[in-house]
């Protein structure tokens, strides 16, 4: 068909449409761009070059040639609760039910850099995950689960690199290689003081450990990967997609930033980086943020890091679907979401899953519905055929409508967060853009943008903004903590200390404050705190010791 046909038809499809007497004009996604009724020929053309093939430069099509058809994505759920007894029995429940690798979720004492017996964590212990105090906690967390041959990811940021020691301890004592251990830590301090607001020090001395653990996991942790950049929490405080994407991936070049003052390879070091990311409501727009990831990763490791080797260019991820999507309202509609963002997801190309669970907006996921969530990513995997073909949407209209979109705003962002760097560098850009509270603000306002939308009317919550019913009498099994956790889990952290060697753990704790006053690598002197069984908190107190600690700036 020529141009001017294509013109034709458009011209009169066109007509019809503004015809229709009960067509809607009000179209718009969370990100507020402005979605066209239709995409086609007459206003859009694929440039083969930029969508390219899966496994090949531009990598919009995926990391790996063969994606799925090679392997389906790691079945990762995310799971931790109550004591690490708990917290194990659910891990072996999930091996035996088909999951392929595990991801901890640490309570908040603990994700604060706290001991369970502390003041301010009392109340907290094992309610949004594990409580994690002592290397004896962390051998029990992995009790008969062989470290070298099951990944693991921690969700941690602040004392990250203090569980990453244990984690290594209790391998070596389980008589693995810490060579052969393979997983990922989080670790992403930026996102803290742009959402998530966890943090223990100020910016630098985090940067720091961060470098030494690039430093270190490099030279001796082949299959280990150190970073999780985290754009999960940025959306879930209420971010846009694209915003979500921009101040993930600005996090991610900070990071390749550090790893090059410290002298290490990009080549070396970049294939080390992984991603986090939210697959949201919005299910197209969602696939076309994975897509255009991808292909931004890759041209700016290229192009501005020099990176030569194609490993380093690839945007490896991880995807959790939204939690802030779940409703208390009509419980049940959270499977359905689920779904949806988890086919999202894997449509856009993600290497692992976790896969919410219906009861999360009010609870710990029972095991019913933790269960139900890992049989939803088998259900799309083995039932749903979207595993046949590579990329089944590649090529599409709208889709790579949406993915150049998507990466033009991100662009956008990214060229304000470098005109905010006082040397030309995304670092001074990202703490710039903290110590002012842009982010935050950036984030604050896409927020009340949609809150606004949904009094409007323009957007809608089935169960909450429309379809409202009565509450229903059926009532959900909730996953309800025992107040005997913190208990039994405080008086085991006394029996840890009076049966330790005390000058030994206090000796160790003042030669790691020595070693932050200089400026060597810090993961040695870590871990021999660890050996010498110093705890969590005594070991991130002893840091602060040095370093202080941060408050975040007012906002006027």
């Amino acid at each position: 068909m020529s141009d001017d046909e294509i013109r034709d038809q458009a011209e009169q499809w066109e007509a019809r449409y503004r015809a229709t007497p009960e067509r809607d004009e009000e179209f718009s996604t969370i990100s507020d761009v402005e979605v066209p009724p239709l995409l086609g020929p007459h206003n859009y053309r694929v440039d083969p070059e930029r969508v390219g093939f899966p496994g090949q430069h531009p990598f919009t099509r995926g990391v790996y040639p063969s994606m799925y058809r090679g392997r389906p994505w790691t079945i990762r759920q995310f799971a931790g609760f109550g004591s690490v007894e708990d917290t194990n029995r659910r891990y072996h429940d999930l091996l035996d039910a088909g999951q392929h690798g595990l991801s901890v979720a640490f309570d908040m004492p603990t994700l604060m850099g706290r001991d369970s017996d502390e003041s301010e964590s009392e109340g907290e212990v094992g309610h949004c995950g594990v409580a994690v105090d002592t290397i004896a906690d962390v051998e029990r967390l992995f009790d008969r689960i062989p470290l070298d041959q099951i990944t693991t990811s921690m969700t941690i940021n602040a004392p990250a690199v203090v569980v990453f020691a244990m984690y290594c301890v209790a391998a070596e004592r389980q008589g693995a290689s810490v060579a052969d251990l393979g997983g990922t830590l989080q670790t992403d301090i930026y996102k803290e003081y742009i959402a998530q607001k966890e943090w223990l020090f100020p910016p630098e001395p985090h940067l720091r450990l961060i470098g030494d653990l690039l430093e270190h996991t490099t030279a001796s942790m082949p299959r280990y990967h150190p970073l999780s950049i985290s754009g999960y929490h940025i959306r879930e405080a209420g971010s846009t997609a694209s915003q979500e994407l921009a101040f993930t991936l600005a996090a991610g070049f900070a990071y390749v930033e550090l790893g090059q003052s410290r002298g290490l390879d990009v080549d070396r070091f970049g294939p080390r980086l992984s991603f986090f990311f939210d697959a949201h409501i919005d299910f197209f727009e969602e696939i076309a943020k994975f897509r255009a990831g991808r292909r931004i990763w890759a041209r700016w490791l290229s192009e501005r890091y020099g990176a030569t080797s194609e490993k380093a260019m690839l945007l490896r991820f991880h995807t959790q679907t939204a939690g802030v999507s779940l409703t208390a309202q009509q419980p049940d509609n959270n499977v359905v979401r689920t779904a949806v963002e988890a086919l999202a997801a894997v449509l856009g190309g993600t290497q692992s899953l976790h896969t919410n669970a219906l009861d999360e907006v009010l609870a710990l996921p029972s095991d019913h519905a933790a269960k139900v969530a890992l049989r939803t990513q088998q259900v799309i995997a083995e039932e749903t055929g979207v595993t046949n073909t590579i990329d089944p949407l590649g090529g599409s209209w709208f889709v790579e409508w949406m993915t150049d979109t998507v990466e033009a705003d991100v662009e956008a962002y990214l060229a304000q967060i470098l005109d905010r760097s006082d040397d030309g560098t995304v670092t001074s850009g990202m703490l710039r853009g903290i110590e002012t509270g842009w982010f935050s603000s950036e984030i604050a306002d896409a927020a009340f943008r949609y809150q606004q939308h949904l009094e409007k009317g323009t957007k809608h919550i089935v169960g909450v903004t429309s379809h409202v019913e009565d509450e229903s009498d059926d009532e959900l099994e909730i996953l309800r903590i025992s107040a005997e956790v913190e208990r039994a889990q405080n008086a085991r952290l006394a029996r840890f200390r009076a049966d330790r060697d005390q000058a030994g753990a206090e000796a160790a704790l003042d030669r790691l404050r020595d070693a932050c006053r200089g400026d060597g690598n810090l993961i040695g002197p870590i871990t021999d705190a660890v050996r010498a069984d110093a705890t969590l908190g005594e070991i991130c107190g002893a840091m602060k010791d040095v370093f202080g600690t941060y408050a975040e700036p007012p906002m006027i």
